[in-house]
């Protein structure tokens, strides 16, 4: 698999070749806790699963961690082996659209060991406005499976390392990737934290820009532009607001070939709750 996003197309024909694999309905809205579990009852693919997006994928918040903090390497094992995965398993995750919810199921299923992980182009809007068959039936898991955890320690930084990319600059030879929006990122405002601002050094790519106009996934080249004034050669720490956000941004990176890329899990949220970290502003 060379690709982590998989076209509506690419899917169905996989799909109808027989080839087993677990479709995981991961649709997420902040602001509407029940959102996700009642789009899924309304309408999903064929035997998808429903991931609790809050509960399954984050943890309640410490002092430090940051908003939304990663569930155990442990618990990850057991969820995913629960819905008939192990880490050969083909899976492909989804949501409404392209989205960070999709990207975070991505992210922490290949960080604990899964290999064969992709995102739907388009989510399950894509899915439907090209006829897909939908099902309100609630997808029962044939068979359960062990889940071994192989957790890709190269893939997550914390405080640390990204206390010494931002001191050290281009001595380091690591750069931060802030992937929030302009404002945010400029401190003009902060809607979800107390603290305005961003980590002295980051760059500022804000996810979206990883996708076009209609919403979808730029390709590879496109993508290898976008971000060519990152260094291919040097170690890429991506972040947001809660480590949520930042994901996408890691999932275009390496599809960009960058193979150093880490997430700063705790991000933003966890880099101000420490009060001596240095918080820049401006352009």
């Amino acid at each position: 698999m060379s690709s982590n996003v998989v076209s509506v197309d690419q899917l169905k024909a996989r799909l109808n070749s027989g080839e087993r694999i677990v479709l995981l309905d991961v649709r997420f809205n902040p602001k509407e806790a029940s959102y996700g579990r009642e789009a899924y009852a309304k309408g999903h693919l064929p035997g998808a699963h429903f991931i609790d997006f809050k509960a399954d994928l984050t943890r309640p918040a410490q002092e430090h961690g940051g908003r939304s903090p990663l569930p155990s390497p442990e618990e990850l094992a057991s969820l995913f082996g629960s819905l008939g995965i192990d880490r050969d398993t083909a899976v492909v995750a989804y949501e409404d659209g392209n989205g960070p919810a999709a990207s975070r199921l991505w992210w922490v299923l290949r960080y604990v060991g899964a290999e064969q992980v992709q995102v739907l182009d388009g989510g399950y809007a894509a899915w439907t406005a090209a006829g897909g068959e939908v099902s309100t039936e609630a997808s029962v898991v044939a068979e359960q499976r062990e889940f071994v955890p192989a957790v890709q320690a190269d893939w997550l930084v914390g405080i640390d390392e990204v206390r010494a990319a931002s001191a050290g600059g281009d001595q380091v030879g690591a750069k931060l990737v802030d992937s929030r929006d302009a404002a945010q990122y400029a401190g003009l405002e902060a809607p979800f934290d107390p603290v305005a601002g961003y980590i002295p050094g980051a760059l500022n790519y804000f996810w979206k820009g990883a996708l076009h106009d209609d919403g979808s996934w730029k390709s590879p080249e496109l993508l290898r532009e976008q971000f060519a004034n990152l260094p291919k050669e040097e170690e890429i720490i991506v972040y947001c607001g809660s480590g949520i956000s930042a994901t996408p941004n890691v999932l275009a990176l390496r599809e960009a070939g960058y193979e150093n890329v880490k997430l700063y899990a705790g991000s933003w949220s966890d880099w101000i709750s420490y009060e001596n970290n240095p918080i820049a502003t401006g352009g």
